[in-house]
């Protein structure tokens, strides 16, 4: 099968940072005034004068690094003057941006990795020449601590396999949420809002609720259109809290703000599922592992509830013997639903295939590939995982699929593949 494997790679990049909230532990007994409190206090006892210096060397080093320093640590002097029910009548805006910035801390969030990308048709298609058209891709982005968030990047593919990039803004900015708890835990559903003015290939989704506290793992975005016409883009994601998972939907129509919603019923509390991109004889449809082995087709009267599903494929061939997972949300084509598949092979050596299903029953397969269609081979073996090609969603142009893939655990590559090739290898 001829694959067209673009020269382009993402990589970890530690120099992307952005500010975050810095949380103090509180005094275990509760019987002392909490660090917080005691911060707090000792910049209240400052002058003015050696307030606004200290804030001028904090803006020193800072303020050329982010967008809207200041507002930032404004923003979270907010959170802390809730937690702590402080009267700031007579506390002046120096001293309030300097107890934010104590506050806040630098963070890197793809010092790590930068991996498992989804892509989509972006929601502004207008000025595209013929034969061309605007992406929009989700990646996982890991830093410090092995925590994992969303970021964005925005493009353009052609008829001709090539593909270019948005340049990344100077800043990159965090999603606020505007409305915290006063005791800090906060759950879901929560909706997180996108900077007025950040572009989204600059723009991070962080974990927000305590279910999310460890990252927002993988997300298979899809364009997904009602049986009103009306369209949203959802994606399906792990939230993991250092101990559990469980699966929830981000949903936005403008990517400005998104409804981060966890998932109910016995089939949310395991990885990897992937929404079809409309209901499919009346019924939302999703693919899933359940039992971390093979591939289940979930079915739902609701996007957010789902029970058990129906297996309907099992590993086959030596390349996928260990264990096979979908490789992102099945893609519609007029022979019936492409869904990507990835399997595990010896060595935990992955690859990348893919199923046909039937349009109006996708319980019945239709054919598989017999040989991978892209695995991890030569430049796309070595990494922080070895030997891992993995993709979250390919997009359909025209012919071909554009397909982003994640690079051992570590970086970003991708490909494009005939539809046709694809279906003649099944």
């Amino acid at each position: 099968m001829e694959l067209f494997n673009h020269r382009l790679r993402l990589h970890a990049d530690p120099s992307r940072v952005v500010v975050r909230p810095f949380h103090i532990a509180s005094d275990p007994n509760g019987k002392a005034p909490s660090r917080t409190e005691r911060l707090v206090a000792e910049v209240l006892k400052m002058t003015p004068e050696e307030a606004r210096d200290q804030l001028e060397l904090v803006l020193k080093d800072f303020e050329a690094r982010h967008w809207q320093t200041r507002r930032v640590f404004m923003t979270r002097y907010r959170e802390v003057q809730q937690q702590l029910g402080l009267d700031d009548a007579d506390i002046d805006d120096e001293k309030r941006q300097l107890i934010g910035a104590y506050f806040c801390h630098e963070y890197s969030y793809a010092a790590a990795a930068l991996m498992n990308p989804s892509a989509v048709p972006h929601f502004d298609q207008s000025g595209m020449s013929e034969g061309s058209m605007r992406i929009l891709m989700s990646m996982r982005a890991v830093g410090e601590g092995h925590i994992s968030s969303v970021a964005f990047r925005e493009g353009i593919i052609n008829d001709e396999n090539q593909l270019k990039l948005a340049p990344e803004p100077p800043f990159a900015t965090a999603t606020d949420v505007h409305h915290r708890p006063k005791d800090g835990v906060l759950e879901g559903p929560v909706t997180v809002h996108r900077h007025r003015d950040s572009t989204l290939s600059g723009t991070v989704i962080f974990p927000i609720t305590d279910a999310q506290s460890k990252g927002l793992e993988d997300m298979r975005i899809v364009h997904f259109t009602h049986d009103d016409g009306s369209q949203e883009w959802i994606g399906t994601y792990t939230a993991y809290n250092g101990s559990q998972i469980q699966s929830e939907l981000m949903r936005t129509r403008d990517f400005r703000a998104f409804d981060l919603v966890p998932m109910t019923g016995p089939a949310a509390r395991n990885k990897g599922m992937a929404l079809f991109p409309r209901k499919v004889a009346g019924q939302y449809m999703m693919m899933g592992r359940q039992d971390g082995e093979n591939l289940f087709l979930l079915k739902s009267d609701t996007l957010g509830h789902w029970e058990e599903g129906e297996k309907i494929l099992t590993p086959i061939y030596p390349w996928e013997l260990v264990q096979i997972g979908n490789c992102g949300p099945p893609i519609e084509i007029d022979e019936g639903w492409l869904l990507l598949t990835h399997g595990v092979g010896a060595m935990r050596k992955y690859s990348i295939g893919a199923a046909l299903l039937d349009k109006n029953d996708p319980s019945k397969v239709l054919g598989q590939t017999r040989e991978p269609i892209l695995a991890a081979r030569d430049q796309d073996r070595e990494g922080y995982v070895p030997n891992v090609v993995y993709s979250c969603g390919a997009v359909r142009h025209g012919d071909r699929l554009f397909l982003p893939y994640g690079i051992a655990d570590s970086s970003i590559g991708f490909a494009f593949v005939a539809i046709k090739d694809m279906l003649a290898a099944m």
